[in-house]
């Protein structure tokens, strides 16, 4: 399925976006750090465009569960924040939540 590494793309940009926002913020960097960050942030709204899904909502929707695993596996790469049971668990309850919304069968198709 193609969607799954768009999906993981698109989380690594995403993240990587929103963490150089919040290292110029609240780590100190410089500013400068913001403009690898807005391109980063647009590369993740164009690959969510590629996912192939009828309606965007539920492209986004399945994509949250992707994207919770993505930032906690940022938590303990980058962070060196190692998740505990309970990150592991509320993860795995969303990647099945975002695997039932991704391969459900829809009316019509």
């Amino acid at each position: 399925m193609l969607n799954i590494p768009i999906y993981i793309g698109a989380a690594i940009a995403e993240i990587a976006g929103c963490f150089a926002f919040w290292a110029w913020l609240r780590l100190d960097k410089p500013f400068w750090w913001v403009l690898p960050g807005i391109a980063s942030l647009g590369l993740f709204a164009y690959l969510l465009t590629l996912i192939d899904s009828t309606a965007a909502g539920r492209a986004y929707a399945a994509y949250g569960g992707i994207y919770i695993a993505s930032s906690l596996a940022w938590l303990w790469l980058v962070e060196d924040v190692r998740p505990d049971r309970w990150d592991i668990l509320g993860t795995m309850i969303c990647l099945l939540g975002a695997a039932i919304i991704l391969a459900g069968p829809r009316a019509g198709t």
